[in-house]
């Protein structure tokens, strides 16, 4: 293994897995810390470590990051979401110093920076397209609501390291004079990045360092560091029937879902109904083979909607419940035939990864920019951020998972 990934969560995961395979490198996502000795260039293991406790989400990526330094990892990369996906009180800034510590890094390159799904950080800011990150919708996020853009500010409060920043003025004039501008001493370094081409300059800059933090286009040069070529990576068509579940909130996949539903069947999920116990696993998975196409289950709901949820039954406590029917259900639709499964939100993703106990998914080809076609035995799966895909994502998705490559 030459690059080893700890992902905060399973749709960042796929993502990054993504892009180390089309940089031409064996990649395989792996569901948690594996047993067995792996033979593959990239290792990505995917935790769902953004939202627990700081001090269990150190501990799970020290144990991932030994893990990966076992299979012969040269660079590591703390993967987290291209929305920088956090509050004050963690986990990006603590796990990314607990690594650094661990590693022995001078410096951690951060940037979350993806620019082909409108990510980009300049003067320290992230923005989400035109709009800074607090005004995306980003801020009424129910879990990590990003109510500040200034990743020096909001790092600076997850921290004890230095934080410092390399402007686009430095980046747009290649890896030598970033190099030159490094501090003298350790810091975690915000990097400017509003293109694909300064991602690949971050990409030279970052041959030989030993910890990397940032989103999927962090890893865009890295490959080449190792000697790969860029590559597509193969897929045999999966039929069958198929289902969406969504549990992102995002204001994308609440189009998507709003889009989704003109032309297939739908069922909301109620969060009152779920605490009730009013929903039925075995009533879900039965309507769900019932329909002529594949239908969607949801609950991603307005922001005002789950507010008001969360004030009802707790935050931590709706969520969790969510999560777990999303994995029973998954379970239930496995064990019933269901062969494509496309999924909306990292939790949710996360959720339904369990349920299904996978342990290794495979890398397909791209179903939209930062989401891939995985296979886990012989089904297929989409687990997509909630704020990446196109208004028809769900169809497109569906349709690709059916055509080989």
């Amino acid at each position: 293994m030459k690059i080893g990934v700890i992902a905060d969560d399973f749709t960042g995961a796929s993502d990054i897995a993504l892009t180390l395979a089309e940089g031409g490198m064996r990649t395989a996502q792996f569901v948690g810390i594996p047993d067995p000795k792996t033979d593959v260039e990239a290792g990505v293991v995917a935790l769902k470590s953004r939202t627990i406790p700081v001090q269990e989400a150190i501990d799970q990526s020290l144990a991932a990051c030994d893990w990966l330094l076992t299979q012969g990892a040269e660079q590591i990369i703390f993967k987290i979401c291209s929305t920088f996906d956090s509050t004050d009180a963690g986990n990006i800034g603590q796990v990314a110093e607990a690594l650094g510590t661990h590693l022995g890094a001078k410096h951690i390159l951060t940037c979350p920076a993806f620019p082909a799904n409108g990510r980009s950080v300049y003067m320290g800011h992230l923005f989400v397209g035109d709009v800074l990150l607090n005004e995306s919708g980003m801020q009424d996020h129910p879990l990590t609501p990003m109510k500040d853009a200034d990743l020096r500010r909001v790092l600076a409060r997850q921290t004890r390291w230095h934080v410092a920043q390399l402007p686009h003025a430095l980046v747009s004039q290649g890896p030598t004079a970033m190099a030159q501008a490094l501090p003298a001493g350790p810091a975690m370094v915000i990097v400017d990045a509003i293109s694909e081409a300064d991602l690949y300059a971050i990409g030279k800059l970052a041959k030989g360092q030993k910890l990397l933090t940032g989103g999927s286009g962090i890893a865009l040069g890295l490959p080449a560091n190792f000697g790969a070529d860029p590559a597509t990576p193969p897929w045999q068509a999966i039929s069958g029937p198929g289902v969406v579940l969504s549990g992102s909130c995002s204001r994308a996949t609440r189009g998507q879902v709003a889009h989704y539903k003109t032309s297939a069947p739908s069922l909301e999920i109620n969060a009152d109904d779920v605490m009730s116990g009013k929903v039925q696993i075995d009533d879900l998975a039965e309507w769900v083979l019932d329909q002529p196409i594949p239908p969607l289950i949801y609950s991603s709901a307005d922001p005002e909607i789950v507010a008001e949820a969360q004030a009802n039954h707790g935050r931590e406590t709706i969520a969790s419940r969510i999560e777990a029917l999303f994995a029973n259900l998954a379970a239930a639709l496995a064990a019933r035939g269901v062969k494509r499964i496309v999924v909306a939100g990292g939790e949710t993703s996360g959720a339904v990864v369990t349920g299904l106990k996978a342990q290794t998914l495979y890398i397909g080809p791209k179903l939209a920019p930062g989401v891939p076609a995985l296979r886990h035995g012989d089904i297929a799966l989409a687990l997509k951020s909630g704020n990446f895909g196109a208004e028809d994502f769900f169809t497109t998705a569906l349709r690709d998972m059916e055509t080989t490559r």
